[in-house]
């Protein structure tokens, strides 16, 4: 069986998280035509990237992306770097012929974007490139899809997306680089708002133009070393939607929601049928059947909870049984799973750069309709 090499540039959270994809995903998948294998990491701190070597198997540990690029044996790499290295890594791998699965949003504005899909048409070794949008991953989701693709919900009527987030109460919290929009490109529109906006494009399809406004609750904050900093990122971001065809629907993404942790939700209303799902109860799509009839005591009319839990098609729903609960990692492992059955079959990675680069003119739109205060093209 053959194996891939895999790099990881970028020690933190995210770069952890696809350590664990790779460690993983053969629990998960039996027969995988290519096994992941840890190679290198790579961190700007070095102590970082020795820490993650040492905690999980790594060959090698670097603070040189040069020196792990340059790696014979490693195939691809995933980029979990703040927003405004996204570029630059990108290139640099598709210059040493690696395939690239790239943490959300794909590059710090939609020009970058643009450049990396011309970077990988002039490379002439075939590249994947993904951009690492796992929410697209749960069964509930995927169902969702099915449904829609179906015609069991119809002509959409309105939809609803939020993603929300407690972690920006706290004025006297410092900073990280995700409120610093030199670093992130944006605000908390850049960071959840670029999910909500990947999932909703996902199942309903293009957008024509939309309204945004955005809030920023605290003007400074503390950085790290305890310096009152101006914050130029926003807290909260609203945008209201227009689908081609008409129909109208709001997007939210905040991290001044008390009371929530890492609450992902949609719902999407259609003249059929409707849809609704909460990251925080994974295992279930909410399904309303329109054409099932009233009567007394309700009739047969009421949403249904179908029960997703772990139900990846084979073979990816075997470990755990398809009745076990659903964990935020495992739609990560099975976005990784996608990512290296494209590299494969030789198939392009989904969602596509292509995918990625349409969230960023999304987000790009959202902030100048923001500042204008007006309906914007998209």
């Amino acid at each position: 069986m053959d194996t891939i090499g895999i790099g990881i540039i970028g020690a933190g959270f995210m770069g952890k998280t696809h350590a664990h994809d790779v460690k993983t995903l053969p629990l998960y998948y039996a027969d995988l035509p290519l096994i992941p294998r840890l190679v290198g990491i790579c961190d700007a701190v070095p102590s970082s990237a020795k820490a993650m070597k040492e905690q999980n198997g790594f060959d090698f540990a670097t603070s040189s992306l040069d020196e792990l690029l340059a790696r014979p044996d490693i195939d691809a790499v995933t980029i979990s770097t703040p927003n405004v290295f996204h570029r630059e890594n990108v290139l640099a791998a598709f210059r040493a012929g690696k395939h690239v699965y790239c943490d959300k949003p794909l590059a710090s504005s939609y020009a970058q974007a643009l450049e990396l899909i011309e970077a990988r048409k002039n490379v002439k070794r075939p590249l994947v490139a993904q951009v690492a949008h796992q929410f697209r991953c749960f069964p509930a989701v995927m169902r969702a899809k099915q449904l829609l693709e179906e015609g069991r919900i119809g002509k959409i009527m309105s939809f609803h997306g939020a993603y929300l987030h407690s972690g920006s109460i706290d004025k006297n919290k410092p900073i990280g680089w995700k409120q610093d929009k030199t670093m992130g490109g944006g605000g908390v529109l850049f960071d959840l708002g670029s999910h909500i906006l990947d999932l909703l494009y996902s199942l309903l399809g293009d957008f024509s133009e939309l309204f945004a406004s955005t809030r920023i609750v605290y003007p400074e904050r503390p950085d790290a070393a305890g310096n009152r900093v101006k914050i130029d990122a926003d807290d909260s971001a609203w945008i209201l939607l227009k689908l081609a065809d008409g129909s109208q629907g709001m997007v939210e993404a905040s991290k001044i929601y008390t009371g929530t942790n890492d609450d992902f939700r949609f719902e999407i209303y259609g003249e059929k049928g409707a849809l609704r799902f909460d990251s925080m109860y994974p295992n279930w799509l909410e399904f309303f059947d329109n054409t099932r009839s009233e009567g007394p005591y309700g009739g047969e009319r009421g949403y249904t909870r179908i029960e997703t839990m772990s139900a990846f098609e084979k073979p990816g729903g075997s470990f755990p049984p398809a009745k076990f609960p659903l964990g935020f990692l495992r739609s990560h492992v099975h976005s990784f799973y996608n990512f290296l059955q494209s590299i494969y079959a030789g198939t392009p990675g989904t969602p596509s750069f292509e995918e990625g680069a349409y969230i960023l003119k999304l987000l790009e739109t959202a902030y100048a309709s923001a500042r204008e205060g007006c309906w914007k093209k998209v």
